[in-house]
This record gives C-alpha cells, sequence and structure tokens, in this order.
C-alpha cells in the first residue's frame, strides 16, 4: 500500500511533472507473471526512483546498505522511505557480503517479482559505460525458474542529478527498453566462470549498443579508486 501510494499520489506525480521520463520500447515490457531482471546501466542515484515510475509492477532493487543505517529522526526516515519504495540493503564490501546480495536478489526472483540490477556495480563516475560484473549471471542461471533480461538504457539521468549533487534538478530523462533476453541454454553451468562472463558481456553489449555511452572493458569502481587515490595525492 505504501509503495502504491508513493508512485501515484505523492511522490511519483512530482518526479513525472519535473523528469518526464520519455520512454522508448514500452513494446518490450514482459506481459507474462515471472520472474524478470531489469539489467540497467547507471548514471544516478535517481534512477531507482524514475524507473518504477513507468512500471505496472513492483521492482525492487539491491540498494547499498548505507542508505538504512542512518541515525536519529533523519535516518529512520530515510530507511523508511528506500523500504517502502523496494529498496533492499546489501552489504558491497565483497566475500561473504556478494553472497548474501546474491542471496537476497534471487530471493526476489524465486518468488517471481521483478529485479532492478546494475550490473557495473556503482554509477559511471563520467557517463560511459563500464564492464558488467558476474553476479547477474549467476542469479540469471541460480533461480529456480527461467527469467528474462530486460535491457533498460536511462538517458541524460546524470545531467539532472550527478554524481555529489545533492538534490536533483528539473530535466527530462529517457528511458529505453529492449527486446527481452533469455540464457535457458547456459542453464546447469553456473560453476563455469567463462560461461558468467560470456551471459555478463552479452547483456552489456546490449545496453552499449542501444545507448549512446562509450564503452570501457575495466570496472567502474577501479576508476573511481584511482580517482580517490589521485585527489588524495594532490591534498597530500
Amino acid at each position: 500500500m505504501f509503495y502504491w501510494l508513493l508512485k501515484n499520489v505523492f511522490a511519483g506525480p512530482v518526479l513525472r511533472r519535473m523528469f518526464g521520463p520519455n520512454v522508448e520500447g514500452a513494446e518490450n515490457l514482459p506481459k507474462h507473471k515471472g520472474a524478470v531482471i531489469f539489467a540497467s546501466n547507471h548514471l544516478s542515484v535517481i534512477d531507482s526512483f524514475l524507473l518504477p515510475l513507468v512500471l505496472k509492477r513492483r521492482i525492487y532493487f539491491l540498494a547499498k546498505s548505507e542508505y538504512f543505517t542512518g541515525k536519529g529522526v533523519k535516518g529512520k526516515l530515510t530507511r523508511w522511505f528506500f523500504l517502502g519504495t523496494g529498496m533492499l540493503p546489501i552489504d558491497r564490501s565483497g566475500g561473504k557480503a556478494s553472497e548474501a546480495s546474491l542471496k537476497t536478489g534471487l530471493e526476489v526472483l524465486n518468488r517471481g517479482d521483478w529485479l532492478g540490477i546494475y550490473p557495473e556495480g556503482t554509477r559511471s563516475p563520467d557517463a560511459r559505460l563500464y564492464r558488467g560484473r558476474t553476479g547477474i549471471a549467476r542469479m540469471i542461471l541460480e533461480c529456480e525458474q527461467p527469467v528474462q533480461v530486460v535491457p533498460v538504457i536511462m538517458v541524460d539521468a546524470e545531467k539532472i542529478m550527478p554524481i555529489g549533487a545533492k538534490r536533483p534538478k528539473p530535466g527530462k530523462v529517457g528511458i529505453r527498453f529492449g527486446k527481452p533476453m533469455e540464457f535457458t541454454r547456459y542453464q546447469g553451468m553456473e560453476p563455469n566462470r567463462f560461461i558468467l562472463r560470456a551471459i555478463t558481456d552479452e547483456i552489456m553489449s546490449e545496453i552499449a549498443a542501444q545507448s549512446n555511452q562509450d564503452y570501457v572493458d575495466v570496472y567502474a569502481s577501479s576508476v573511481k579508486n584511482r580517482q580517490t587515490q589521485a585527489t588524495r595525492t594532490q591534498n597530500s
């Protein structure tokens, strides 16, 4: 009920007036019931708030746990808002935490629900498209039911709210949906890291083909780490 009220009564109408969004490829949205992954590029923190506006079914996102650990009244309100909008907290520190994140995503898919994933693992630092992480492929192959993957291209979201901005500015954002992809031919091959990489690269290739982004075959997190290190060196 809270999700419906936010989307249709409170936040949703405001976001639609401010940002559009303009939709292309709506005919590619799945019409059947079942597990679907919306695999999107990631340009801005507002991506996760705009995509649900144009979907009829509820979509869940895996969000970094820091969003849910704030203190005081502001922290409680933030946590309440994120949980109410379908955000699921995950620990992105790696190792066992990554396994827990995978399990959280699989729980959503095994219920036959819709899951939003950013295969790059983090927001693009410069609006280019970066190498995808193979967790998405593991979810596809380890799910208890067939999973459709819908490529999603967010357009100009970084212009509305770039990294570091405290609030978005009005403007139009585009959302483009590609044709659903399926990978049942790889079922049972999840232990094979080459298969996981092949699936992930195929998804990223489809996103790249439908966006205007330059593709960079390195992880976005590596670029961000180098930028952070360079900044520290300059300030030392």
